[in-house]
């Protein structure tokens, strides 16, 4: 597998934001999120190789005390699947809860890697993230994470949602998705619905914010809008 980092840090995003957390940075990603904060990340051959064995390992030598849990991030941790399945049936070895932090561009290998993870975050792109090259690979795209969604809430995961927003990002497409996400979804199902600017890239103003906001408040009261706290405190 190619290894970007492993470090402890604070989780800082989502709903599980202000945990302890080991963060498993798998290298390579096939998307090209302009606002992406980990760019050294994106390259296929960014990163270091390694055996499975070398980074369960590290894993072993760098895990703290209290550490709450471990979150397989990127690049794309489903760009490399089958090394993301083995590290996670470790973690869960040593009783610590596993955590994929992922695009969901591809939902065949989503739902291989899905019974070793506990807790589940589906990431939504709008279109101004420039992810992708064209719409017919962004319709393709979203296709995957709303087939994400349903697998997950099937599986009991209780998923939670994020969506990156910017001040370009379309308030009508924003709302054409939160239609889409509770038609596949019941609110009961999943954990949360997060909200988060993007930090120094087009940040949205907070009238915008509240446009994202009222567009979901009526379907999910539990909505939120939680910016990158790491950055805020100063953490990696």
């Amino acid at each position: 597998m190619r290894l970007s980092e492993i470090f402890t840090s604070i989780e800082g995003e989502g709903v599980f934001f202000g945990t302890k957390t080991m963060f498993v940075r798998l290298a390579g990603c096939p998307l090209k999120c302009h606002w992406c904060d980990t760019p050294y990340a994106i390259p296929m051959d960014s990163g270091y190789a390694h055996t499975i064995d070398e980074v369960k390992e590290m894993i072993s030598c760098e895990l703290q005390e209290n550490t709450y849990k471990v979150n397989f991030t990127g690049g794309e941790p489903l760009a490399q699947h089958e090394a993301v399945i083995e590290l996670a049936k470790f973690v869960r070895k040593k009783g610590v809860k596993t955590y994929l932090e992922s695009a969901c561009y591809d939902s065949a290998r989503f739902a291989k890697v899905l019974p070793y993870i506990d807790i589940c975050k589906i990431e939504f792109k709008m279109k101004d993230a420039r992810a992708v090259v064209d719409d017919k690979y962004y319709n393709n795209l979203l296709k995957n994470e709303l087939e994400c969604l349903k697998i997950a809430t099937e599986a009991g995961k209780m998923p939670y949602i994020k969506v990156v927003v910017t001040n370009s990002t379309d308030v009508d497409e924003f709302s054409a998705l939160v239609k889409e996400v509770f038609r596949v979804a019941s609110p009961k199902n999943i954990a949360g619905f997060i909200i988060q600017p993007s930090h120094k890239t087009d940040e949205p103003v907070l009238e915008r914010l509240f446009a994202f906001y009222d567009a979901v408040y009526p379907f999910y009261d539990q909505v939120r809008v939680v910016p990158q706290l790491h950055k805020i405190i100063g953490a990696r």
